[in-house]
């Protein structure tokens, strides 16, 4: 048996062969192969619609339980005050996220907008968290027993720890949940 925990290394390799299991709408591809104990790549290949509620249930369940630590910092509050707000903003934040894409989605349509370029994706993004900002601060108003300053800063300093995680949250789950576009795409070039 190959010894992980060593890290294999007298040398041996164990190279797994590809696994494969397909559905009617999505596939699962696993490729596991092992040189120095080290997993050298996990790809996992999702139907577009099984992706995206797989990412934001991922998502949320972190930010969940980040922001509430995040929460509990900034109010001084403990985890039973924060949780749900967490989850309350949360909520707001899945809710606005589709009921805005689907808005813009919907103006983009309407005047045949063919490309998303940088201004279009600015406006995009500024939108959708100013929309979220005027969502949220009443509820740290409400919830905390707080002013709107003390909730703007919350709300900012909520947004900051948003910014970097969600970067890195995409690009870790990009690289382990492809789309079957990228998988494609990934092969054709091999």
């Amino acid at each position: 048996m190959y010894n992980m925990i060593a890290g294999g290394k007298r040398g041996y390799a164990l190279n797994l062969p590809f696994f494969s299991i397909s559905g009617r709408t999505d596939t699962l591809m696993c490729t596991l192969l092992f040189k120095s104990g080290a997993l050298e790549s996990w790809l996992i290949t999702l139907s577009p619609l099984k992706r995206r509620i797989l990412y934001v249930a991922v998502f949320e369940i972190i930010a969940i339980v980040s922001s509430t630590f995040v929460l509990m910092k900034i109010s001084g509050g403990n985890a039973a005050e924060s949780l749900p707000v967490a989850v309350m903003v949360s909520l707001a934040a899945v809710i606005w996220n589709f009921v805005y894409n689907t808005a813009f989605e919907a103006w983009e349509s309407r005047k045949r907008v063919a490309k998303r370029t940088l201004l279009i994706r600015s406006v995009h993004a500024l939108g959708f968290d100013g929309g979220l900002v005027l969502i949220c601060i009443p509820i740290y108003m409400i919830w905390y027993d707080v002013g709107f300053v003390q909730a703007f800063m919350m709300e900012v300093a909520l947004l900051l720890f948003f910014l970097v995680y969600t970067f890195f949250f995409t690009l870790i789950f990009d690289k382990i949940f492809t789309s079957p576009y990228q998988n494609r795409a990934a092969s054709a070039s091999a």
